[in-house]
Formats: structure tokens, sequence, C-alpha cells
């Protein structure tokens, strides 16, 4: 005789009802067990995977989820029956409440002449592919730890005081003046290149400033094109 689909959830419920030991927890994991039992044409026992019950119960906890599944074993909801291997799944069976005379688990529900039941073993998903898993996890962290530094590895632009820059103007044989013109300038403008880009190196930009600075020295001291080159110091008083 086949399992009323309705009649046993309204006679569950009913119990449930009645039995204030339960929470939401028990019963969320009891209707997931009933789901896979529907699924598998009310055939006990069922070989039961405990990443997919958590899964569809919301159950967060591996420690909930057993301690659960022992106390609705307990209290005469199903026949858990936990597996010591860990690549085979637990078994359970589910007790049939659409009957009003036995609440017995019923190995076979309507199959003929064979009586015997069919068991069908999952491999736990957790113990086979756990390891799998962390190596997807860890491979995953190492690729974006080289593609992406993180921020503590990028350098942080810390600028100079006047001091610093006269110092290093200093070592490049350069005046103080010189020094002093630099650090203004770069100063007022909050220490950006070209007065757009943040600047990451105050010493290449310093030596840029020197470079600059002598080039244009020594275009002062050409003459200008198209002028007459006088002699300063010419005496007019002698003759031509």
């Amino acid at each position: 005789m086949s399992v009323n689909y309705i009649k046993h959830l309204e006679n569950v419920f009913a119990k449930i009802s009645l039995d204030d030991r339960l929470s939401t927890v028990h019963l969320g994991l009891y209707y997931s067990l009933f789901h896979q039992w529907n699924l598998a044409k009310f055939q006990n026992p069922i070989s039961i995977c405990r990443s997919e019950l958590m899964r569809t119960s919301k159950v967060g906890s591996a420690n909930t989820y057993t301690r659960c599944l022992r106390e609705l074993n307990d209290w005469g909801y199903i026949d858990y029956k936990p597996s010591n291997n860990p690549c085979r799944g637990s078994l359970v069976n589910l007790y049939r409440f659409d009957t009003s005379t036995d609440n017995s688990c019923d190995n076979s529900c309507d199959n003929g002449n064979d009586t015997t039941p069919v068991i069908v073993v999952r491999p736990s998903i957790n113990s086979i592919n756990k390891k799998k898993h962390i190596n997807i996890i860890n491979k995953d962290r190492v690729d974006s730890e080289i593609d992406q530094p993180t921020k503590s590895k990028r350098e942080i632009f810390i600028s100079p005081s006047l001091e610093e820059a006269i110092l290093f103007f200093k070592e490049k044989n350069k005046s103080n003046l010189d020094a002093e013109k630099f650090f203004n300038h770069y100063e007022s403008n909050g220490w950006l290149v070209g007065g757009k880009s943040k600047m990451k190196n105050w010493q290449a930009a310093a030596r840029n400033w020197m470079l600059n600075s002598d080039k244009f020295q020594s275009q002062k001291k050409q003459p200008t094109p198209g002028n007459l080159n006088v002699n300063q110091n010419k005496d007019y008083s002698v003759p031509l």
C-alpha cells in the first residue's frame, strides 16, 4: 500500500504541534527528510547526504544537524542509522503516519511480491570532496594574491620636509635656493606632477627639476638671435 502524502503530513504536524521539544530546526530537517523519502517513492531506508540536507533544511551547523537527527530518532519520528564509513552515507527509515494503527518503519510501500528493500547508498560528498574543495579555495587565494597586490604592499607617498629637500639638493651640488623653489612649488600644489597626478617619488621629481633648471640657465646665457653682440668694455674714445 502506498503512502498517503497528505494524510501523512497532517498526522505528522498534528503530532508536532503537541510536542514542545521540537524547534523550527527539527521541522525543517524532518521536511527535508520527507522530501528525500518522497523522491525515493517512499522506499525505506533512504541514504542521506549531510551537505544536501543542511542546504535544504537551512541548518548552518554540522553539530546542530547531527544533534537534531538523533533527537528525531529518540523521539520516534525517524529511525536514524549513522554510518561509520566516510565513503558511505548514513541511512534513515521514516515512520509512516498516514495510518492510525502503527507508526513502525515500513520497508516496502507497494512492491508487489518483492519485499526486499532496495538500498541506494550515496557517497558522502563532504568526506570525498573535502580535500578537493580545500585545494580549490587555496589555489584561488594564491592566484588572487599574485594578480592583485594588497594595499599593504603598495608604496605610500610621503612628501619631504624642506630640510630633506635642501640636503638632497646639496648632495647634487645644488644651492639651497633651488631646493626651496622646488619645495615651495610642489608644496603649494599638493605634490602633484603636472598639476594632475599624485607624485610617487619626490627624489625623481627633484632630479627632473635640476635638469630643467640647468637647461633653462644654459638657454639664458645664449644670445638671442637677431641681436648684436656688443662688447661692453669697448672704449668709444678710440677712433674707428
